[in-house]
């Protein structure tokens, strides 16, 4: 099984910004912001698809990068707030189909190719997904940043909020959950609508492996 990591130079500027805009940069807290933006700057390059405008962070991204938002009082409302316009930008199954193939899925979920220099614009990105993930209980790897997701169908069942829930999750996972880790799959165009499709089968056929 492969596991490719998502570009790690600009993963570690994204987390070098994310530090910046909360008032922390890699010389400590209160560094001068101006001082730290030109660095950065410096010292990222375009590189065939990976362009340095993956550095800059948008609304969602800069309230969970900031700390005051968090301890502020209107956290849970601006969290709220984060969340619904996240939700808005889901873009539901054009075939009206929410249920693609599970073993297509268990494709999509053992890759990490994709979204590195040397890629190719039009080339299919994996999930990524054991890379946070349990699935299928025969596969030994996989990580644990987010919760096991064995027998996550039986749990959830097919009805359509549970369609909707695990699509809407897949597809921009902050519609649910300002600061979550997961990627927004198909809000950022990682992966397509065929590839959630099949995703959603994995997670959700009673004859996936998740579910057995």
């Amino acid at each position: 099984m492969k596991k490719i990591a998502y570009i790690a130079t600009l993963a570690a500027g994204l987390g070098l910004a994310s530090a910046a805009l909360a008032g922390e940069s890699s010389w400590g807290p209160g560094a001068d912001d101006a001082s730290f933006q030109a660095m950065l700057k410096s010292g990222f390059r375009d590189a065939g698809i990976v362009k340095t405008t993956r550095l800059e962070q948008d609304a969602t991204q800069a309230f969970c990068s900031d700390p005051k938002f968090a301890e502020s009082k209107d956290a849970a409302k601006k969290r709220a707030e984060i969340e619904a316009a996240n939700l808005a930008t889901v873009k539901w199954p054009s075939d009206g189909k929410f249920l693609g193939d599970y073993k297509e899925g268990e494709k999509v979920a053992q890759s990490g190719r994709g979204l590195t220099s040397t890629d190719k614009a039009d080339q299919v990105n994996g999930g990524n997904c054991y890379n946070c993930h349990q699935l299928d209980p025969k596969e030994i790897s996989y990580g644990t940043i987010g919760p096991s997701l064995l027998g996550y169908g039986k749990l959830k069942g097919t009805s359509e909020t549970a369609l909707k829930e695990t699509w809407s999750k897949i597809w921009n996972s902050k519609s649910s959950n300002a600061c979550s880790n997961m990627p927004r799959g198909g809000h950022m165009g990682i992966i397509t609508e065929k590839q959630i499709q099949d995703l959603m089968a994995l997670l959700l056929d009673p004859a996936s492996p998740v579910n057995k």
